[in-house]
C-alpha cells in the first residue's frame, strides 16, 4: 500500500483518501496500486455498501505524477498500476461517491465520470490538458464524457482543455452538487450513508442498468491506452513535456 493513500471504514462505508498535499496529490503508481486494491477488496466484501473518494483541501488531484509519466515514456516501466486502477473503476460493483476541493486535473477529473455522485466546493476546478501535452483522453472518458455531458461540452473539456469551475461542471452534468468547503466531507459521507442504507441487490441492479455497458467501457479504456502509450513517445508529447518542465524551472 502507498503511504500517500489511506483506507478506512466507517460502518458500511469504505473511505479512500489521497494524501500527498506537498505534490497536490499527483498520483504515483504506488497510489494507483493502493486504490485499485482498496476498490477490489471492497467489491468482494459484502459488509461494504458504498465507497468514498477524497483528496486533500485545495487539491483532489493534480493528475499523474510526472516522474511516472517520464518512466513510461522512456520505456522503463509499463504503467500496469494505472491500468489496474482504471479496470477497478470500470468493473466497480458498488457505488462510489467523491468529494472535490481545489484542483482536479487529468485523472483527477476523469475519475468522477465513474462516480455515482460527486460533490465539489466552489473552489473546485476540473481540467484535462491531454491534447495540450500531446496525449489523448484516458479512463474511458472519450466514451463517458460525451454520454454524460454531450459531445460539445465533452470536446471543450477533453480536447480544448478548458477549465470547468464547479458551477459549470454541475451545469454540464460532470458533478452532482456544489457545497461549501466546510460542508464537503459531511455532505459526502451523509450521501454515502444514505446509499449504504438502500437494499443492496436492488441498488446493484439499478446502478448496473444506468451505467454504460461494462464491456464497452473496458474496451474504450484499452483503446485509449494504446493511443496514450504511443503518444507518450511522440515528438509532440516530448516537446510539450519539455516546455512544461522549462516552465516549472522558470
Amino acid at each position: 500500500m502507498s503511504e500517500h493513500v489511506s483506507v478506512e471504514r466507517r460502518g458500511a462505508i469504505q473511505i479512500i483518501r489521497m494524501n500527498r498535499p506537498e505534490k497536490k496529490n499527483a498520483i504515483t503508481r504506488a497510489m494507483y496500486a493502493a486504490m485499485a486494491k482498496a476498490l477490489a477488496e471492497s467489491d468482494a466484501d459484502k459488509t461494504i455498501r458504498c465507497r468514498v473518494l477524497f483528496g486533500v483541501p485545495g487539491a483532489f488531484s493534480s493528475g499523474n505524477d510526472l516522474a511516472d509519466f517520464l518512466a513510461v515514456a522512456t520505456g522503463g516501466e509499463d504503467g500496469r498500476e494505472v491500468y489496474d486502477f482504471l479496470m477497478a473503476l470500470a468493473r466497480s460493483e458498488k457505488p462510489i461517491v467523491s468529494g472535490v476541493d481545489g484542483l482536479a486535473v487529468g485523472i483527477g477529473t476523469t475519475i468522477h465520470l465513474h462516480c455515482d455522485l460527486t460533490f465539489a466546493t466552489p473552489e473546485a476546478s476540473f481540467r484535462t490538458p491531454f491534447v495540450d501535452l500531446g496525449l489523448v483522453p484516458e479512463a474511458g472518458s472519450s466514451l463517458l464524457a460525451p454520454a454524460i455531458m454531450g459531445r460539445q461540452q465533452a470536446f471543450a473539456l477533453l480536447a480544448m482543455g478548458e477549465a470547468f469551475p464547479a458551477e459549470r461542471a454541475k451545469a454540464a452534468g460532470l458533478i452532482y452538487e456544489v457545497v461549501e468547503v466546510s460542508k464537503l466531507e459531511e455532505t459526502v459521507l451523509a450521501a454515502a450513508e444514505a446509499i449504504a442504507a438502500k437494499p443492496p441487490e436492488a441498488l446493484r441492479i439499478a446502478r448496473k442498468l444506468m451505467r454504460a455497458p461494462r464491456d464497452a467501457i473496458v474496451a474504450r479504456i484499452e483503446e485509449e491506452g494504446v493511443h496514450f502509450r504511443q503518444r507518450l513517445t511522440s515528438e509532440e508529447a516530448k516537446a510539450a513535456f519539455m516546455a512544461f518542465m522549462n516552465r516549472k524551472k522558470g
